[in-house]
């Protein structure tokens, strides 16, 4: 099957300092955080490497479309549970 992201929905993980969001294959739920500095990169923040819950969910926002074709790429790459993408990722 595909990874789709059917529910919109993104919380703030404060213990991760990360967003994060729900893909799923089939039947399988694939649970996703994208780290505060992974945002601060797709967003274009220069300089900045500390992003408060609001600014990551707004970034997260405005970059969802490649949020969720990088975590397709990681996905892609094997099935786990979980996944986390960094600044690494987003190249």
């Amino acid at each position: 099957m595909t990874l789709a992201f059917l529910n919109p929905s993104r919380s703030f993980d404060e213990a991760k300092k990360a967003v994060r969001f729900i893909g799923h294959d089939g039947m399988f739920e694939v649970r996703f955080f994208v780290e505060a500095g992974a945002l601060a990169k797709a967003g274009a923040r220069a300089g900045r490497t500390q992003l408060s819950e609001s600014e990551c969910l707004t970034a997260f926002d405005a970059a969802r479309k490649s949020i969720y074709d990088v975590a397709r790429e990681a996905y892609s790459h094997g099935r786990r549970t979980y996944y986390t993408l960094t600044a690494a990722d987003f190249r």
